[in-house]
């Protein structure tokens, strides 16, 4: 059997034979292209995929049990509490000081949203010195290395789109003070664009339109890779996971992950409590016993609005996207090459080439990129944590240009918290009369990643006040 002949006989079974339209007009390396992104695909699930999710809208249901997740308070409740916090820190001191932790940045994106040409991580987001994303979360871990004494191996995900130009950025900047085989790329998968007929849509004669897969498809993606297998091999048990664009995220979060082990918990979140009842942000629940992610868009209004009886929202439990996974519970989810999560739907305008194979750019959504996301593995953890963060100190998304979540706020929050570091320490920082910081502060990672650090850095240089008007890089 030939190649064309074998790919036809899998496509046809598929409802899918249109892809080789142009197979005549190809050269070797167009077949080959064309050939390896079909072998890929799995043509077996793709009938009852474009089923379920193209040719109708899935509809959302939301259980009827549902009730907001409990969680574990960012103070201490009690004093029960507070000697468990004690324990856990101690023990997630230990954990990093083994080597058991390793960090994973999601950074398949781009900064398109942002103006800005080249992958999301290499954007200048530094209020003072411009450092950029990778930049500030590099420094972090080898700040945090340091001071844990064992070296943290990072694992970054990367798109097809983009992978080449992060791995050029960090070659170029001297992986930012990082060995090199300290910091391990890999690349997301990709799922089809598929026409609002259930057909998938070439983008050119010989390659599918592929966008890729979600974050949800980062856990494969790390089977895959052999991720998974360096991590047993280095004796990595907890993943700290968290997305390129909040240079706020806790990458190394000592009470975190000593909850984490302590609870014998597979997946753990952090959660911030939400600012109103329609916050752009999932909400941590409860069904049948597992926590799951109800996604803000799809929570109904009437609970999204319900409170308790002191005023509070009842679903108060927001996800920044910070986790951390048990090695293992991956490995479990993976096994066997596969990992089954719900998939959402999202309309796109996707280009495509015609059946004359003229270049088509739509004006409107013409077809449906599938995602699969992270969160929806919690329900599959045998156990689970929720524990809430300090909003001011883990959470700056990123996203925009301007106003909510954008490289404004960004930098606004990053001058924050390092003043109240400062002001913690001691130093006089200077504010007006509504409590507006009054100069531009940053600390290098290098030099502080808490305030513990940045009380040794004030104990060590004498700093005594930071003057109105001025621009301080403390390094």
């Amino acid at each position: 059997m030939t190649l064309y002949e074998e790919l036809k006989t899998a496509l046809t079974a598929a409802g899918q034979e249109q892809l080789l339209r142009f197979w005549p007009e190809l050269d070797e390396n167009g077949r080959g292209r064309l050939a390896a992104q079909i072998r890929v695909l799995d043509l077996r699930a793709l009938p009852e995929l474009i089923a379920g999710y193209v040719l109708r809208r899935p509809e959302t249901a939301v259980p009827p049990d549902l009730h907001p997740a409990p969680y574990f308070p960012a103070t201490p409740r009690n004093t029960e509490e507070a000697e468990l916090y004690r324990v856990a820190e101690a023990r997630g001191r230990e954990l990093i000081a083994s080597g058991r932790m390793a960090a994973l940045t999601v950074a398949g994106g781009q900064g398109t949203r942002l103006g800005f040409d080249g992958p999301k991580g290499t954007f200048p987001i530094a209020p003072v010195s411009g450092k950029s994303l990778f930049r500030y979360f590099a420094e972090t871990l080898r700040r945090a290395g340091e001071k844990y004494g064992h070296a943290i191996t990072w694992y970054i995900m990367t798109s097809e789109l983009n992978r080449q130009a992060t791995e050029t950025f960090f070659r170029e900047h001297g992986f930012f003070g990082l060995e090199p085989e300290q910091v391990v790329f890999f690349t997301q998968g990709t799922m089809p664009a598929i026409g609002y007929d259930g057909k998938l849509l070439l983008a050119a004669k010989d390659s599918l339109a592929l966008s890729p897969d979600g974050h949800g498809g980062t856990l494969l993606a790390l089977r895959k890779s052999g991720a998974l297998d360096r991590m047993a091999c280095e004796g990595t048990d907890v993943i700290s996971y968290f997305q390129v664009d909040n240079p706020l995220a806790p990458m190394v979060h000592p009470l975190f992950l000593g909850l984490h082990e302590l609870q014998n918990s597979e997946m753990s979140a952090i959660m911030l409590p939400k600012t109103g009842p329609f916050e752009k942000l999932g909400n941590f629940c409860v069904s049948g016993g597992k926590l799951e992610i109800i996604e803000y868009s799809d929570l109904p209004d009437d609970l999204a609005q319900s409170r308790n009886p002191d005023g509070t929202l009842r679903f108060i439990a927001g996800s920044p996207a910070i986790h951390l996974i048990s090695r293992s519970f991956v490995e479990r989810l993976t096994a066997g090459g596969s990992l089954r999560l719900p998939w959402h739907r999202a309309d796109k305008k996707v280009p495509y080439v015609d059946d004359a194979g003229n270049p088509v750019t739509p004006e409107a959504p013409n077809a449906v990129k599938l995602e699969s996301f992270i969160f929806d593995a919690l329900p599959l953890a045998e156990r689970t944590l929720v524990l809430e963060g300090d909003r001011a100190a883990m959470f700056a998304p990123t996203k925009n240009r301007t106003g909510v979540d954008s490289v404004e706020s960004c930098r606004a929050m990053l001058m924050e918290r390092d003043a109240r570091w400062l002001e913690k320490a001691g130093v006089r920082v200077p504010r007006d009369g509504a409590g507006v910081l009054q100069a531009r502060v940053e600390f290098s990672p290098l030099a502080a990643i808490d305030a513990a650090d940045a009380a040794d850095y004030v104990r060590r240089t004498g700093l005594r006040e930071i003057d109105p008007g001025s621009e301080r890089y403390l390094e």
